[in-house]
């Protein structure tokens, strides 16, 4: 015999699924977003509490295994996973910095840090999200209902309108999902790889496919310099005499007054304690 208790746990997710459907076109952006970072070597940092920090590792195994199809990895981290490193900072530095120091470790400029909260108040996550702003990350949160200071403090937000923390993490579940798919999509049409290549090195291709060669006012070949400030290949290229051999230098050990004809060339060799939300997870 089934009582009003036997449903309501459905119905109160098929209530808040009608609206949840609605927000299918934002998590297709971010899949497609985070698709064309980390294809560009960027990285997906993402952490929860409780329910939510379950939430949070299964995206990760899905980013760094596989959701469906076999593809090449990437580069997710599910902060809370690493115990000796939660444990040890919520000893030192306390639990509210759990989350922000291991995001000022392993974040960097243009990476994404998710954040996961039915509640959107945990102390712990805003932290983050605090320090992930201040490295040059964007933070992305799956929340529950707005507003709350978790979907304020992101940059972008999901907002799942349900009464019970439950739900809210079902419905965090089905965004998990839907975004793992919009990520492979992009990933399998080569369009993020291709936009990151475009983004980074504009001047690589030219339209007939052949590298592009720029140059100086003077006519001689510009030198570009990568981010260790060690020159690029057009710098190097531009920077050796005219007929030198790669890897010689004109005048000296390893030129070719030094090196015996016919040796072949070999190759060059290029780091007060708070308080958790009720009911959050």
């Amino acid at each position: 015999m089934k009582t009003v208790t036997d449903t309501a746990h459905c119905d109160d997710l098929m209530k808040a699924l009608e609206t949840f459907r609605e927000q299918g076109s934002l998590i297709e952006r971010w899949g497609a977003e985070l698709a064309r970072r980390l294809s560009a070597g960027g990285r997906l940092l993402v952490a929860g509490n409780g329910g939510s920090a379950a939430q949070a590792q299964h995206l990760t195994a899905e980013l760094v295994g596989r959701y469906r199809d076999d593809r090449a990895p990437f580069s997710a981290l599910a902060l809370h996973a690493d115990t000796s490193s939660t444990t040890a900072i919520a000893n030192d530095y306390g639990v509210q910095e759990v989350f922000a120091r291991q995001t000022a470790a392993h974040g960097r400029p243009g990476d994404v840090l998710m954040l996961l909260s039915t509640s959107g108040a945990s102390a712990n996550l805003l932290a983050a999200a605090d320090r992930a702003h201040r490295l040059g990350m964007t933070v992305w949160a799956l929340t529950g209902r707005a507003p709350n200071p978790l979907h304020l403090a992101a940059d972008d937000s999901l907002c799942v309108d349900a009464p019970v923390a439950a739900t809210v993490q079902e419905l965090h579940l089905v965004a998990v999902h839907m975004l793992c798919e919009s990520f492979d999509q992009a990933v399998g049409s080569g369009e993020p790889a291709a936009t990151a290549r475009a983004a980074d090195h504009p001047a690589d291709a030219r339209d007939d496919g052949r590298p592009a060669t720029s140059h100086r006012g003077d006519g001689r070949p510009a030198t570009s310099h990568r981010g260790d400030g060690r020159p690029g290949a057009n710098g190097r290229a531009g920077g050796r005499a005219e007929g030198q051999v790669d890897g010689a230098r004109p005048d000296g050990p390893g030129g070719p007054a030094a090196r015996p004809a016919g040796l072949p060339v070999g190759p060059r060799t290029v780091g007060t304690r708070p308080r958790r939300a009720e009911g959050d997870a």
